[in-house]
């Protein structure tokens, strides 16, 4: 066995760096409340374009040991083949989005479609490293360089969340005459005497409180406000149906102090659980903004955010 590793090194580094970037692809891949990638046809094109992915970057390194520099050429396809994965997921979401009761928004689909076109680099990664170690080295070297670069991929794959920039606090909603409040925060006119009714009945509301400026710029993003109305009506549900504006989840800044006040009427009257959730959403990265970086700003920055 270890006569035919040494005899077939660019074989073996291949089908190893191609075991590991599909692996890495399957890590990754995870059908969560979301409901996307769709099970299984959405997951079967992901891990089609994962094995791709895997095979370009095992393939790459015997090829430039062999001086045969098209391989660089084949990479550079493959990330507009990528690029184009990106766009193909952006314009799925965007009209999947025009029939949900809550949408993600622009911003929170963008985030998706990026996240799925830099996975695929992650895996490219991932099999040429496994390879590039098994044929300079030896089988071994690969394994070992295959399984650090899981663990790195395991640390990519997610990012940060609401939690690392705010606090939350479960809010008291207050209808005030065709006023709706959410603890002191104005959220919107209620004209109705039957969505007054229903909203001081079912009504829920939380109070975001940034943790420095940092925090309060990108709470202040509408892509990201949108991101955690969608989570919260995606997994506590949202007692609406089309054509009802004034039971739409809405979230609205205190434009004195920076805090966030979310709304929304959850089919599931569960306090705690929408904390959790909030807590959980995803910081949007193209949400981020980062004002203590500035160099007028450098004292301000806190451990937060």
């Amino acid at each position: 066995m270890q006569h035919f590793l040494v005899q077939n090194k660019f074989l073996a580094g291949v089908l190893l760096g191609i075991v590991f970037g599909i692996i890495s692809r399957l890590l990754m891949l995870r059908t969560d409340y979301r409901q996307y990638p769709t099970y299984p046809h959405g997951r079967i094109i992901h891990i089609s374009l994962g094995v791709i992915a895997a095979a370009l970057g095992a393939v790459a390194v015997p090829a430039l040991f062999n001086k045969d520099y098209t391989a660089i050429t084949f990479l550079t396809l493959a990330a507009q083949q990528f690029r184009d994965v990106r766009k193909m997921e952006r314009d799925t979401l965007t009209k999947i989005d025009s029939m949900e009761l809550v949408g993600r928004g622009s911003t929170y689909i963008e985030g998706i479609a990026m996240v799925f076109e830099g996975r695929n680099y992650l895996v490219i990664m991932t099999a040429l490293l496994t390879s590039l170690f098994s044929i300079l080295v030896n089988i071994w070297i690969g394994i070992l360089a295959g399984a650090l670069s899981l663990l790195i991929v395991e640390k990519l794959k997610s990012g940060k969340a609401v939690s690392h920039i705010a606090a939350v606090q479960a809010a008291k909603v207050k209808v005030d005459g065709p006023d709706l409040f959410v603890e002191d925060i104005y959220i919107m006119n209620v004209g109705l005497k039957s969505n007054q009714e229903i909203i001081a009945e079912r009504g829920m509301g939380y109070i975001l409180t940034p943790y420095n400026s940092n925090g309060k710029v990108t709470l202040s993003n509408l892509g990201q406000r949108q991101a955690i109305l969608y989570d919260m009506a995606t997994i506590l549900g949202v007692y609406r149906d089309d054509g009802e504006p004034a039971l739409i989840p809405m979230a609205k800044l205190d434009m004195k102090d920076g805090r966030l006040a979310v709304f929304i009427l959850p089919q599931e009257l569960n306090s705690d659980k929408g904390k959790e959730v909030i807590l959980r959403v995803p910081i949007l990265e193209s949400a981020v903004r980062m004002p203590t970086e500035a160099a007028v700003n450098k004292k301000e920055a806190g451990e937060h955010g």
